[in-house]
């Protein structure tokens, strides 16, 4: 396939057309809540919110030991949008599962156990409303946690490594989701 590179200018800020913090709270949310089980890295956590932020995801629990905004680590990569994406904490992952499921919510965790969805067989319906759970960088999520989840996707991976950064799998996953429930 040939591609024709035309002289292209780069946009400025300005000319994005983003959405003011006031905008975002009133905009229609993508159906999806994202739940950060134990992340020890303030980082990644930054980074969650501002792909959270990009994809206008309805909200984040942050859960266990996983940091809280405010935080000049989180602040670091999260670059404000932990003032635009919706977040509550929570101590008890498990009781957060229950509670979205008794809602409605279907709850997926995201890890690598026996008889998981493969990610591009995951057919998220259109009508309704998902939470991904990740887990720790170290450990994944708790045995526990899975036993709690209403099903587990995987990310296949064929390289020498067994996992990725939590921030990557996390823009992966929302932007599968993303891809396949909301029109683009």
């Amino acid at each position: 396939m040939f591609y024709l590179f035309l002289r292209m200018r780069k946009l400025k800020n300005i000319e994005l057309n983003r959405k003011t913090i006031l905008e975002f709270k009133s905009a229609t949310k993508t159906p999806l809540i994202i739940i950060l089980d134990n992340i020890r890295s303030m980082n990644n956590i930054g980074s969650v919110f501002r792909t959270a932020d990009a994809f206008l995801i309805e909200k984040i629990f942050l859960c266990g030991i996983t940091a809280k905004p405010p935080h000049k680590e989180i602040r670091k990569t999260a670059l404000g949008s932990t003032n635009s994406v919706e977040w509550e904490y929570y101590k008890s992952t498990k009781d957060l599962i229950n509670n979205l499921k008794e809602k409605g919510i279907e709850v997926i965790a995201i890890e690598q156990v026996e008889g998981s969805t493969s990610l591009e067989k995951f057919k998220p319906l259109k009508s309704k409303n998902y939470a991904f759970i990740f887990g720790n960088e170290v450990k994944g999520i708790s045995q526990d946690v899975v036993n709690t989840a209403d099903g587990v996707v995987e990310i296949p991976q064929f390289g020498t490594k067994h996992s990725l950064n939590i921030s990557v799998s996390v823009g992966l996953l929302i932007w599968d989701f993303y891809s396949k429930t909301i029109s683009l």
